[in-house]
């Protein structure tokens, strides 16, 4: 990472609205409070890790400069994390576009969603694209992306802690917990860019997507039409949502599966389709 992540904290792009600044005091008290290895992370803690992986992102695709598309992207979005089983995060959610042609969606611990300007342009309509948002809001709420930060990155931070409670830290002491910080950040960074997630997860993320789509009114089986295109087009590889231990063949065997019944209604489905007409197209 080229800038420690003090710098990218508060730099942090005006993209995320509503966030507040953070300082070098803020990150001490909060390191204190976050990385204890005998506890769940708390959903502020959550909201400051999602921050910091956000940023990275940032720093290699930039935000796309389209505030009707980055609206509407939000508009779908919201509707979608209202009927997810955990609607309201410590910091709210936030969905943002990345100039990229890339095939890739990104859920940030606590509430974050990037989607790349590739993979708008893969779908079709908005049922579709709530489909995408929708996997990625699971993510969240099942809390996968911190579930990847290692347990000797927590262990670090608890330790220094104990240690160094008695006493104001150093310079050197604050550049350490930082250290420990940033592996965190870099473990659940890899885990959305590299690495992806496992079976286990990928299949929960597909399962909870499909009663959130059913739940908002949007058509449950937009999410297996979706997926069943990008095999055909050869495109189910690559980081994020299309890094998947199970293959994409078997996630569509599973979405069949498990696909709720819902009537969908036509009216809706062209006003749905007009709207993204105007905002995608």
């Amino acid at each position: 990472m080229t800038k420690s992540i003090l710098t990218i904290l508060i730099l942090i792009p005006v993209v995320f609205i509503g966030c507040a600044t953070v300082d070098v005091g803020s990150i001490s008290r909060i390191a204190q409070q976050t990385f204890q290895a005998t506890r769940p992370l708390t959903d502020e803690e959550e909201y400051y890790i999602g921050r910091a992986v956000g940023a990275r992102l940032l720093s290699t695709y930039p935000p796309l400069e389209n505030d009707h598309l980055t609206e509407y992207v939000n508009l779908v979005g919201q509707t979608i994390a209202i009927h997810s089983d955990d609607p309201i995060t410590y910091g709210g959610y936030h969905f943002a576009v990345l100039d990229t042609e890339e095939i890739n969606a990104f859920a940030c611990p606590g509430g974050l969603i990037l989607i790349t300007k590739g993979m708008i342009d893969e779908t079709q309509n908005e049922d579709e694209l709530a489909a995408v948002l929708a996997h990625e809001v699971a993510h969240i709420n099942h809390r996968d992306g911190v579930s990847a930060i290692e347990k000797a990155h927590l262990t670090g931070v608890a330790t220094l802690i104990a240690t160094e409670a008695a006493k104001s830290y150093s310079p050197a002491e604050i550049s350490q917990l930082v250290s420990l910080f940033e592996g965190s950040v870099d473990d659940v960074f890899k885990t959305l860019v590299v690495n992806g997630y496992g079976k286990s997860q990928e299949y929960g993320a597909d399962e909870s997507a499909l009663i959130y789509l059913s739940r908002a009114g949007y058509d449950p089986q937009a999410l297996e039409i979706f997926l069943e295109r990008l095999m055909k087009q050869g495109q189910a590889s690559g980081g994020g949502i299309m890094t998947t231990h199970p293959g994409t063949e078997d996630r569509i065997e599973r979405v069949a599966e498990e696909m709720p019944a819902t009537k969908v209604d036509p009216s809706l489905v062209q006003l749905r389709m007009e709207r993204f007409e105007r905002a995608v197209r």
